[in-house]
């Protein structure tokens, strides 16, 4: 599987890792034009979409490879899933024959980066108390509004963006260099520090009428894009877990204290042990609603169960790798710290822990809390 390979033998592995730590470092994701391009040749952008380029892949696949690339970092993956599972899924799903045609084969070569805005500088886990308004002017649309924390935004060439209009919450297809269209980089992160993360700005930005997806109105759509990253985060973050319990194992090894290596010490054994547990179980759960998707029998609330499970324990397998290494835990030499820190983001973006138990409650009791 090409995807798979590219992480673990010569892809990342070759063309992200001996880099990533510096990357980090400096808080920048450098030829990010060229990287999408690479991804784009081995079929990983839009990988389980089928047709206009795209690879047509199984969701088992295409959770497989989200496990590798995260392996190497989660800004890796989150480039990938923002561009397949948001931008692209949207036009795939929702939009009209002529918009996929003019934006799906280049945005799944990688000529085209893509972003997604839907969340705002006050409405993140409340989309409906979207603030972003698309009124009609004769014939076009014109969109005003700001969106926040927006993964490839600043080197997207066009954004999928969710804005209230008078018939209810609509998508629209928005090229990048549309006069009023601005996308300003966050900096400052402390963490996925290796990707581009960015404020939409949209100033009376004037669209043709036949910008707006025509195939869905309301949450149903952003929703929609929205489960379908959240998949890619079950898997993805067993990956960036896997790289750090593996570190522990080889410096367990290797790092003596009291005329042994640490690794044949109880305690230490324990710790490994749990982390073995919890990352296969992790990977079978991910396993198991890849499966479910490939059969069309995969709900929301399933999506919900594994990213809260799956993102928690990576944290935790995280945090106590960090503890078997010491100090060494928190130097870029190792890749402990760098997932520790990428993973705070990934537990809070595309549903917050609370919201997922909410979505879980619902789903056990048939009561809503959420309001």
């Amino acid at each position: 599987m090409k995807c798979a390979e590219y992480s673990r033998t010569g892809g990342s592995g070759d063309r992200v890792l001996p880099h990533i730590a510096d990357w980090y470092e400096r808080g920048e994701l450098p030829g990010i034009r060229e990287l999408a391009r690479e991804l784009g040749s081995i079929g990983a952008l839009g990988m389980s979409l089928e047709g206009y380029g795209c690879a047509g892949a199984s969701a088992t696949q295409y959770g497989l490879a989200c496990l590798e690339l995260e392996a190497a970092d989660s800004g890796i993956r989150s480039l990938v899933s923002v561009q397949g599972s948001l931008a692209m899924y949207a036009i795939h799903s929702f939009g009209s024959e002529d918009q996929k045609q003019q934006w799906l084969p280049g945005m799944a070569a990688g000529e085209i980066i893509g972003c997604f805005g839907l969340t705002e500088p006050d409405h993140g886990s409340d989309p409906a108390g979207m603030r972003t308004y698309a009124k009609r002017d004769g014939d076009d649309w014109v969109l005003s509004g700001r969106k926040m924390w927006i993964t490839n935004g600043t080197v997207a060439g066009v954004a999928v963006v969710w804005a209230r209009t008078d018939d209810g919450i609509r998508g629209f297809v928005v090229p990048t260099d549309t006069p009023g269209f601005s996308a300003p980089e966050i900096k400052h992160k402390w963490s996925l520090r290796a990707s581009v993360t960015s404020e939409l700005v949209l100033d009376d930005v004037r669209l043709p009428a036949d910008a707006v997806l025509p195939e869905v109105t309301g949450l149903r759509g952003p929703l929609s894009c929205l489960s379908h990253a959240r998949y890619g985060i079950v898997w993805g973050s067993v990956g960036a877990a896997r790289s750090c319990f593996e570190a522990a194992v080889d410096y367990a090894r290797t790092r003596e204290q009291f005329g042994r290596p640490i690794g044949g010490f109880q305690l230490t054994q324990a710790k490994l042990a749990d982390m073995a547990v919890e990352l296969h179980k992790g990977i079978l759960l991910a396993h198991h609603l890849g499966r479910r998707m490939d059969a069309g029998t995969l709900r929301p609330e399933q999506v919900s169960f594994g990213k809260l499970n799956n993102v928690r324990e990576a944290i935790e397998i995280c945090r106590t790798a960090r503890t078997i290494l010491g100090a060494n835990g928190i130097s870029l030499e190792y890749p402990v710290m760098r997932h520790a820190t990428n993973l705070e983001s990934v537990l809070t973006y595309e549903g917050t822990v609370e919201m997922h138990q909410l979505v879980l409650g619902k789903a056990l009791t048939g009561l809503d809390a959420f309001r």
